[in-house]
């Protein structure tokens, strides 16, 4: 195994357990100007894109609106997950004082990426974050800046997510990655099915495995 000099985490359900409440802020904002209920499963359906884009593939005609509300609902509602999981500050730690380099590669948009780490008051441990596109999918080219910013290979890196399609993200990448299974919000059996590297179901075992990966 190589050593590991750089490891790039996810942010909802894989730092923090922000996916209930970015699923909360949309139907809060945007159930008002569509009119209609929406189910978590056709606001999931959305993502990829950061919430822009959930936004224009719900209410197009509201857009701007929308947006604003989605961010205004998104900080009131944090105190829904107003830390990281237990154990993840800890992890973050561990890893900076190894001199591994951290970064964060996230689909959300910049603004509700920066509320979060602010309020998880963790922002100071990245050395390089890249957030979502309203246009779509774009971990794999955020990987590849991290990579290329940081001046580290693929092999040197680690990716740890808790979707299918970071797995996907990271292989197109060429890095190794890691699936998070400890979120209530994860699936462990559908991301073993996308054959990662490893999966952990608690943050205490993949800290025992970092210890080995950044030795």
């Amino acid at each position: 195994m190589n050593k590991t000099k750089c490891i790039i985490f996810d942010l909802d359900g894989t730092i923090g357990n922000t996916l209930p409440l970015c699923i909360a802020a949309f139907k809060k904002a945007i159930e008002p100007l569509a009119g209609r209920v929406l189910s978590d499963k056709e606001i999931i359906a959305t993502f990829g894109p950061s919430e822009e884009g959930t936004v224009r593939a719900l209410i197009p005609a509201q857009y701007e609106r929308g947006i604003e509300d989605y961010l205004r609902h998104y900080r009131d509602m944090h105190a829904m997950c107003s830390a990281p999981f237990e154990g993840m500050t800890e992890v973050l730690d561990y890893a900076k004082d190894r001199n591994v380099r951290l970064a964060l590669v996230t689909g959300k948009g910049w603004r509700s990426t920066e509320m979060t780490l602010d309020i998880f008051d963790i922002r100071s441990y990245f050395d390089v974050i890249e957030t979502g596109s309203p246009l779509g999918p774009r971990k794999v080219q955020g990987i590849r800046s991290v990579l290329s910013q940081l001046g580290i290979t693929p092999e040197e890196s680690l990716y740890v997510g808790d979707a299918p399609s970071d797995i996907e993200a990271s292989r197109e990448a060429g890095v190794p990655v890691v699936s998070a299974a400890w979120a209530e919000t994860a699936d462990p059996e559908l991301l073993r099915s996308f054959q990662p590297d490893r999966l952990f179901l608690t943050i205490e075992d993949f800290k025992q495995y970092m210890e080995q990966a950044v030795q």
